[in-house]
């Protein structure tokens, strides 16, 4: 069996259940607003999370190529361990954040991922003690097998953002999929003053609020896990994400609050003899 499909099982696995209820009860402390929004990476345009795994990945890395290179760098890759160390509580916190708003099979595979990065930690953190007693040996190897165990944790991580699209744009597929030029979706008057409605463009789900005289529409899936943002609501000029709580302007539809980090993408808009017509803004274009 290929390590993806074995990863894939972990999904399935209702044994892990009470490890995530455990976890969720302790991200559920992380105070709501702009904490949250920092530890998302609201502020970069992308998760937070894969960022703050270079510090102590690559410090560990960098630790043990030293460990194998000729010469004295016991100083230099002691420095790099304790590095790695301190790198691991905001890392950790980030993507504990991420992963409380994920679905259950993303949320069973990082209840593995967290805990063999633990192993892995408790391991360098073994390394460090040695190093400091002066039993160089014994530290090197247990940061040979630390790195070991975070590199396993780092294959469950990829299979939560590359195979099962955790923190990637979900909406961004829909770009392709719309149809260029100008494209009508119906009366004005058949979407809400004030509220959120939904238009579709060949398949393609497009958002729609009237607000203030002006008219919204952007593509109809939320960038954090594709749900369905006409089933949201419209708060303070904000669309608000009916699943996660993700929030974004309605005038341009940067994030105001995440889990959502990407932006939505919206169209021009024109109403014609009563009906709306929407032109799709593409990114670079």
């Amino acid at each position: 069996m290929r390590l993806g499909e074995r990863i894939r099982a972990i999904e399935d696995d209702e044994r892990l259940d009470p490890a995530v209820s455990r976890l969720k009860a302790i991200a559920e402390r992380l105070p709501e607003g702009p904490v949250r929004d920092f530890l998302y990476g609201v502020w970069t345009g992308h998760p937070l999370h894969p960022i703050m795994v270079h510090l102590p990945l690559g410090s560990w890395v960098g630790a043990v190529v030293l460990d194998t290179l000729p010469g004295d760098h016991r100083r230099s890759a002691a420095a790099l361990v304790d590095l790695g160390l301190l790198g691991v509580l905001p890392t950790a916190v980030s993507g504990l954040a991420d992963w409380s708003r994920q679905h259950e099979r993303q949320q069973r595979v990082g209840v593995v991922h967290a805990s063999i990065n633990g192993v892995g930690t408790i391991l360098f953190g073994a390394s460090c003690a040695a190093r400091r007693t002066g039993r160089h040996g014994w530290g090197r190897a247990f940061a040979l097998a630390g790195l070991g165990a975070v590199g396993l944790g780092g294959a469950l991580g990829g299979h939560i953002a590359y195979y099962r699209a955790g923190g990637a744009n979900s909406a961004d597929a829909l770009i392709d999929l719309t149809p260029d030029g100008w494209h009508d979706l119906g009366a004005l008057e058949d979407f809400p003053e004030e509220g959120l409605g939904q238009g579709d463009i060949e398949g393609v789900p497009v958002v729609v609020t009237r607000t203030g005289g002006s008219v919204f529409a952007a593509l109809g899936a939320c960038p954090h896990m594709g749900a369905p943002l006409a089933e949201g609501e419209l708060v303070d000029g904000c669309v608000r994400c009916p699943w996660h709580g993700s929030e974004f302007r309605v005038d341009g539809g940067t994030v105001v609050h995440g889990p959502a980090t990407a932006a939505l993408e919206t169209f021009e808009t024109s109403v014609v003899d009563g009906r709306l017509m929407v032109r799709l803004l593409r990114p670079g274009g």
